[in-house]
């Protein structure tokens, strides 16, 4: 890695269909990303989650066409691209910055911590859908596994209720 290169910040901001990840990821483009330096790359990411379908019978009863499963795959492209474009828009006044998107497939609390590791990120910026401790037992944070599993920084931004 060239000197110049060492000094660089990864922001890694993972974004999805909510409201919520996309104003972490303008509140992060106002009070993080430093444009002046040139040394921040910005990283957005995407990750489509498994579906629970079934294209063949499996003992459960749900009994699926592979045209009604190749359906659901192209939905599920198209939503991750029209996000990606969303946040591409959101960052397209940025000078000085490189934004570089990705899209993963998996578990989003698993594949945005392989994601921080794998490219050495430097800080995580999420949002959050303000679950309670209820909401959270049952349906799990993605916020919160990720604070707890990757070793840099992760800032993770509350959307306020007006």
């Amino acid at each position: 890695m060239a000197a110049a290169e060492a000094d660089d910040r990864k922001i890694l901001v993972a974004v999805d269909e909510g409201e919520e990840s996309m104003h972490a990821l303008t509140w992060c483009l106002k009070n993080v990303v430093s444009e002046g330096s040139g040394k921040d790359n910005l990283i957005l990411l995407y990750v489509r989650p498994p579906r629970v379908v079934y294209g063949a019978y499996d003992g459960t009863g749900y009994l699926f066409s592979s045209d009604i499963v190749a359906t659901m795959e192209k939905y599920s492209i198209d939503v991750a691209g029209a996000v990606i474009e969303k946040a591409k828009r959101a960052c397209k006044d940025l000078k000085n910055v490189k934004v570089d998107t990705r899209i993963e497939y998996g578990d989003p609390r698993e594949m945005i911590c392989n994601v921080v590791e794998k490219l050495g990120v430097d800080i995580l910026v999420m949002g959050s859908r303000g679950y309670g401790l209820l909401k959270r037992t049952f349906l799990g944070s993605v916020s919160n596994h990720c604070a707890q599993n990757v070793k840099c920084p992760v800032l993770i931004v509350k959307k306020p209720k007006y």
